[in-house]
């Protein structure tokens, strides 16, 4: 009985790992959402993107778009090298590689600034070094994106060690 109940245990704190493991739904512009006239560079600047996070687009359904495209669309504002298409003004967008993702409005709000570009790191529990909040003053805004990403590691790296002992309890 004792067992079993260990096993029941180690099963929840699995559950919970996982849990803490899950991807993380960078918004992109925050409360702003995807509209002209907005920083994007500055935004996607203080994310730290990894595999299997997700990009999320908020607008006016019918008034904007998102588009995938290479470099040189993202550059030129143009539809060069289509690789996706949103509409639906919440749009949930997985980051599944290791790569450069460029973005754009394709209702003529790119010149607008209605593009960003995300550079897409390997998952965090596969050796990817996280940023770390190093002492001393720093702007805000990138004290807030690396203590994200800590907090992340963190709490996962408590996941498993909670599980491992309770694993070593039923050994």
């Amino acid at each position: 009985m004792a067992s079993s109940r260990l096993l029941l245990a180690a099963v929840v704190v699995a559950g919970c790992a996982a849990g803490l493991c899950s991807a993380t739904d960078h918004i992109v512009g925050a409360n702003r959402g995807w509209n002209p006239n907005i920083n994007y560079t500055l935004w996607s600047g203080n994310h730290t993107f990894v595999v299997g996070d997700l990009i999320s687009f908020r607008y006016q359904k019918g008034t904007h778009n998102v588009f995938e495209v290479n470099q040189t669309g993202y550059d030129n504002c143009t539809m060069d090298g289509v690789a996706g298409n949103w509409t639906s003004g919440k749009d949930f967008i997985p980051l599944k590689e290791r790569r450069r993702y460029f973005f754009i409005c394709g209702n003529g709000f790119c010149q607008a600034g209605m593009k960003v570009a995300v550079t897409v790191h390997p998952g965090a529990l596969v050796g990817t070094e996280m940023p770390m909040v190093p002492p001393g003053p720093e702007s805000t805004a990138s004290a807030a994106a690396a203590t994200t990403s800590t907090s992340f590691t963190a709490s996962a790296w408590l996941a498993v060690a909670a599980l491992a002992v309770v694993i070593a309890a039923v050994a």
